[in-house]
């Protein structure tokens, strides 16, 4: 039953948050056209929206209004939408699958892809720089700054550096961690910092302890990727399987095993677990996704 209640909660989030998206992307009536209509194709009708997902549920342990999660919630899942256009890029990862369709540089051209992230990323700021009912403006301003350094050269653009770098290199566990941590964990720890701005204030303690959730749950994402990228097929996915292998990237299952990176998903998922000891049954929501994080199959 706690499982069907978690899924429904899931569910509904998803939902709301595609009509969020819907409303908060330019329309594809408008001119540029051509750009609108690449911009919604990029961000709309795919993806687990893990991150609003994540924006939601740390949302409940401030009692933060939806609106206002639902915009974070948008401007972090177009920030994601950008990173994945420019990644499937040519001149970077070059696939041409994503989220079960053709890549945005292959449905309409490189160019056009090009200019789809810049806009998404500069929306994203759009929506949380305009007021929020109910935060404070010192709220709303380390929001900014939160995204900012999560997704610039200290975050996720700094970490793709390093993957694009790393291609045939050999990397230590710790530099690999490094690598993700900034890549994938940054966006994801800010979702979880984020959505706890969005309402009550919490104490030092409490947000230091979030913080550690936060870190420890990105990683585990990426190690569940870096399984499931061996695992998986394609179809399930809805992106390249096994592209990382064939392009001899680093990886945690490359450098640990396959046994030994299910190992550590564990070991960060119960280190995730642990960081909300203090949080009580407020913290259900974000113990439920770091489960799904770590049991997903695509």
């Amino acid at each position: 039953m706690a499982n069907e209640t978690f899924i429904g909660w899931m569910t509904a989030i998803q939902q709301y948050m595609e009509s969020a998206l819907e409303k908060l992307l330019p329309s594809a009536d408008c001119a540029p056209q051509k750009l609108h209509e690449a911009m919604r194709y990029a961000t709309l009708e795919g993806g687990k929206r893990v991150r609003p997902l994540l924006v939601f549920a740390a949302g409940e342990l401030v009692d933060a209004e939806q609106d206002n999660l639902a915009r974070v919630g948008a401007a972090l899942e177009m920030i994601h939408a950008y990173s994945l256009v420019h990644d499937d890029m040519p001149c970077m990862d070059d696939d041409v699958l994503r989220r079960g369709k053709p890549t945005c540089h292959v449905a309409y051209d490189e160019a056009t892809a090009l200019l789809v992230g810049d806009a998404l990323q500069t929306r994203a700021f759009e929506l949380i720089a305009q007021p929020l009912p109910g935060i404070a403006p010192a709220s709303q301003l380390e929001m900014v700054r939160t995204l900012a350094h999560a997704s610039g050269h200290a975050g996720m653009a700094g970490g793709q550096a390093i993957d694009l770098a790393s291609v045939g290199q050999p990397l230590t566990l710790p530099e690999l961690e490094f690598m993700h941590m900034l890549k994938t964990g940054a966006l994801i720890r800010a979702a979880v910092m984020m959505g706890a701005m969005a309402g009550r204030e919490l104490s030092a303690e409490e947000k230091d302890s979030l913080d550690v959730f936060a870190k420890r749950v990105g990683l585990a994402f990426q190690v569940v990727d870096d399984i499931l990228d061996c695992e998986a097929d394609t179809a399930t996915l809805g992106k390249t399987a096994g592209k990382d292998a064939a392009h001899d990237k680093p990886t945690y299952v490359s450098l640990l095993g396959l046994s030994e990176a299910k190992r550590m998903a564990k070991d960060l998922h119960d280190q995730a677990f642990a960081a909300l000891d203090g949080f009580g049954p407020r913290a259900q929501r974000l113990k439920q996704l770091a489960d799904y994080i770590v049991a997903r199959s695509f």
